[in-house]
């Protein structure tokens, strides 16, 4: 896999040259079940001025940059998109430095293969990128990390595609309380795990679905179930439980010292290559809020990156199955 970093301060030139780059796949995808599928660009702006108001100047700004057409503008949203599953594990080791951890399993061709360090509306935020200004985990300049995964029901209903509401998370919250806040009153048009984690050592997971109210717990790992298994073919294809009780075990009975656990991701039963029949762990993310830190791993290589000392560049990567 190919892999960049990248920073722009402001949406500019750089976002737009990524736009285009990655359009014609995404324009693809949004109308895979048809136009009328879709909500209308006036449902998704009101949408968004009604859930995330303080995000409606920059989406406008990247409608912008994106060509200003109908279904950019309307894809930009994340309102109500087409259904998308994944797998994914993550855990808060809480030492004396706490990190998340996190690994990310999806399809290698539906993925951005992009870090994006933006400085956007005031806000230094870094973190993967999903959907252009999406993240699937990420950290800001408060000290606030944030990482999801899927929570395992079939359930699609209205709303956003999670990917932006952790951007919302990262653009406006500090502290593990606020972004809960934020988690129990924007909805998910699907069943997800949002991890967060703050500079003062907080951290809470909201099991988020589009059906019923989020629930906030202080769960220190999610891995792709909720309270209870409730798509049970699902459960097994991935190993959910056996992920979270390797996890648990992990955390509360060996006490694994930092470098060790963060291995553990990088190896069964955490690592999967089941790319043929679906999809597998496409990198491991490392996060240190305190430090404004983040790392990329794979086997055999560590990819250091820095709030405050962003290095741009590209990284071409082995990932065992993705082949």
């Amino acid at each position: 896999m190919y892999w960049r970093a990248l920073h722009e301060d402001q949406p500019g030139p750089k976002w737009a040259g990524l736009f285009a780059e990655y359009w014609p796949d995404y324009h693809a995808w949004w109308l895979k079940e048809g136009d009328s599928a879709r909500p209308t660009y006036t449902q998704c702006r009101r949408a968004l001025k009604d859930h995330m108001p303080e995000l409606l100047p920059l989406y406008d700004q990247l409608c912008e940059l994106a060509g200003g057409g109908d279904n950019a503008a309307r894809f930009l949203s994340f309102f109500n998109p087409p259904p998308y599953l994944s797998a994914c594990s993550q855990a808060i080791w809480a030492g004396k430095e706490p990190v998340m951890v996190r690994n990310y399993d999806y399809n290698p061709s539906a993925f951005d293969s992009l870090v994006l360090h933006t400085g956007w509306q005031g806000r230094t935020v870094m973190g993967t990128s999903d959907g252009l200004w999406g993240l699937v985990d990420g950290v800001n300049d408060a000290g606030l990390a944030i990482s999801l995964t899927f929570g395992g029901r079939r359930i699609v209903g209205q709303g956003f595609g999670v990917p932006l509401i952790l951007r919302y998370v990262l653009q406006t919250c500090e502290t593990a309380q606020e972004a809960g806040e934020v988690l129990q009153r924007v909805p998910t048009h699907m069943s997800y795990n949002v991890t967060v984690i703050d500079r003062r050592r907080n951290y809470l997971t909201a099991m988020m679905g589009p059906d019923r109210p989020a629930v906030i717990t202080h769960a220190a790992v999610a891995t792709n179930h909720q309270e209870n298994v409730e798509w049970v073919s699902h459960a097994r294809f991935t190993a959910t439980v056996e992920r979270e009780r390797f996890l648990l075990q992990r955390l509360r009975l060996h006490r694994d010292p930092e470098e060790k656990f963060i291995n553990a991701f990088l190896k069964p039963p955490l690592y999967s290559t089941a790319f043929n029949a679906g999809f597998g762990t496409l990198y491991t993310a490392v996060y240190r809020p305190r430090k404004g830190e983040m790392e990329l791993r794979w086997p055999g290589t560590v990819w250091p990156l820095s709030l405050k000392n962003f290095e741009e560049g590209a990284r071409s990567v082995l990932v065992p199955g993705a082949a």
